[in-house]
Formats: C-alpha cells, structure tokens, sequence
C-alpha cells in the first residue's frame, strides 16, 4: 500500500527538488517532508490540499456514491474540518457529521448551499 509520504517522495525526486525546496514550496519544515517520507507521520487534513497540488493529482481520490461519502471527500479535499464546511453552509458542525454518516438528510436550503459547494470546482 503507497502513503502520502511514497507518493511526495516519488514526486519530488522526479523533479530533482531537494527536501528544503519542497518544503518552502508548500510551506511546511524539511523535517516535516522527512517524516512525511519516512512515513511516520502522515500530512495533517490543512497540508493536503497542497500536497494534491504538488503531486498534481489527488492519489486517494474517491468515487462518491451518496450525500455523505461527497461531504466528507470535499473536506478532505480542500482541508476543511467540520466546523469550516458548517461555517461556509450555515450549519452545525455535528450536523455536517451527521450528514456525513447519513443518519439524516439536510433541509431544503441547507442541501442547495451544500451541492452549490460541493458542486463548485474550488
């Protein structure tokens, strides 16, 4: 099984960029892009946004099936806690986890402003 920290590293190599280069390209420390690679520590869910951007593709990329599946890859996606998508939604951030689980299914205004974002390309 690949990790974030296989992928980085093949990247980077590919383009002959050193651990400190990456790591002011993508604002994070060069222990960080070590640990990374070394796999002992995974990207945090604010890093991977930018890690998606480097590699230039999104390597977990998930086929969503339902409501909540498309939630939860949006957020991962662009970095977004709970809290930040509830904020962007005018929802509860337990609400976002529990649409995300499918135990209950957004109101009317509520689902347009999710599938407005979800449905957006940024």
């Amino acid at each position: 099984m690949r990790t974030w920290g296989d992928y980085i590293k093949t990247r980077r190599l590919d383009l002959k960029l050193t651990k400190r280069q990456l790591s002011l390209k993508i604002n994070v420390s060069d222990i960080t892009i070590y640990l990374w690679e070394k796999n002992r520590v995974k990207p945090s869910l604010a890093q991977i946004p930018k890690i998606i951007e480097f590699l230039g593709y999104d390597p977990f990329e998930k086929k969503t099936e339902n409501l909540g599946e498309r939630i939860r890859e949006y957020r991962r996606v662009h970095g977004l806690s709970q809290m930040k998508l509830a904020r962007f939604v005018g929802a509860d951030p337990c609400t976002i986890g529990v649409w995300e689980k499918g135990k209950n299914w957004p109101l009317k205004t509520n689902l347009e402003k999710l599938t407005s974002i979800l449905d957006s390309k940024t």
